[in-house]
């Protein structure tokens, strides 16, 4: 079922009902995109995020998902700006809000920005987004509710009120309207008021019962070891248990490292050796599902094993002097107690 990230920006009823059998999580937070991906969604929808009170759900994340073949799609909030932030690595952006950003008619976080209630109020917005005040000013300038005078004077009082503060009643009392623009605003508001962001969230989900299942991308992703140890925190995959298992993963992972760095490059054969070598007698997706790893960290893992081989099999030329495999077998018997002295 596909997972949809969502809050304030819609109604969990109306969501159900646009995109049935989804999976409803709250607004995204860092790691949250790297937890969903142990159970394969056939989609991401992310629409709502934090952005304060804890950190933001990362880019690699959404890259992550995407190289594991799963198609992420952004609207409204958070979604909108990760979306415009990453069309050109597969994320597909929905609505207005993403387009102004991609196209940097907008260009500040702070326009989708607004307070909410809890899980248990079911997110309710507090305050009102910028994106909406704007967005509320054009049609009613365009119905002839406001006179543009009108219009920006609503935009600018906006814009001055910090966003945890800023209220429809409070922006009506700082606009500076006569009364007669109070009233033709007032008759505009009566059957509500036009909301962009769950305008948005609709289209995004609408579009959403028609996300094919993309191709994993065949490219290994390179990402720095701050992102690695902060996927394997988030996603809770760090584990305390042998000191040995961890020295020898080390190993591997400095063999591969070292070959990186004198230029070394597995080749998609010696890749798919290496996987072959490691799924030897297991059913690769049953396995994959049960240690929780999508096909980008597959076939990362597997480019390791394949980097680690290569280092061992240039190991008299990958150093001056360098050890051969003779010598390795001498010192690993001798360490395990398996050496034998040798005759005349």
């Amino acid at each position: 079922m596909i997972a949809v990230f969502l809050g304030p920006s819609l109604a969990a009823r109306e969501a159900h009902a646009l995109l049935p059998g989804a999976v409803l999580l709250p607004p995204a937070r860092k790691g949250d995109i790297w937890r969903v991906l142990r159970r394969r969604p056939p989609g991401i929808v992310l629409i709502d995020g934090v952005f304060e009170s804890q950190p933001s759900v990362w880019h690699h994340e959404i890259l992550a998902a995407l190289d594991a073949g799963i198609p992420v799609m952004g609207a409204s909030s958070m979604g909108a700006l990760r979306a415009a932030e990453l069309a050109a690595h597969g994320m597909r952006g929905v609505g207005r809000i993403f387009e102004q950003y991609r196209d940097g008619t907008l260009v500040d976080d702070a326009e989708v920005a607004l307070l909410h209630a809890g899980a248990e109020h079911g997110f309710r917005p507090l305050t009102v987004p910028l994106v909406n005040v704007r967005h509320a000013a054009e049609v009613a300038r365009a119905r002839r509710a406001l006179s543009s005078r009108e219009a920006r004077a609503l935009i600018r009082a906006a814009e001055e009120i910090f966003y945890q503060e800023r209220t429809w009643p409070m922006l009506l009392d700082r606009a500076g309207w006569s009364g007669a623009a109070r009233a033709r605003w007032e008759r505009f508001a009566a059957p509500g008021l036009p909301d962009l962001k769950a305008e948005d969230a609709r289209a995004c989900l609408r579009a959403a019962r028609r996300l094919p299942r993309q191709r994993a991308s065949r490219r290994v992703r390179p990402v720095s070891a701050l992102v690695r140890r902060t996927r394997s925190s988030e996603a809770g995959e760090i584990r305390t248990g042998s000191g040995e298992l961890a020295e020898r993963g080390l190993a591997r992972l400095l063999l591969a490292a070292l070959a990186r760095s004198l230029g070394l490059v597995a080749s998609a054969p010696e890749v798919a050796a290496a996987e072959r070598f490691w799924l030897a007698g297991r059913a690769r997706a049953p396995f994959l599902s049960r240690m929780g790893m999508d096909e980008g960290e597959a076939r990362r893992l597997c480019e390791t094993l394949a980097l680690e081989k290569l280092a061992l099999d240039h190991a008299q030329r990958l150093v001056p002097d360098g050890p051969s495999l003779d010598e390795g077998l001498a010192v690993e018997s001798r360490l395990r107690g398996l050496a034998r002295p040798g005759g005349a």
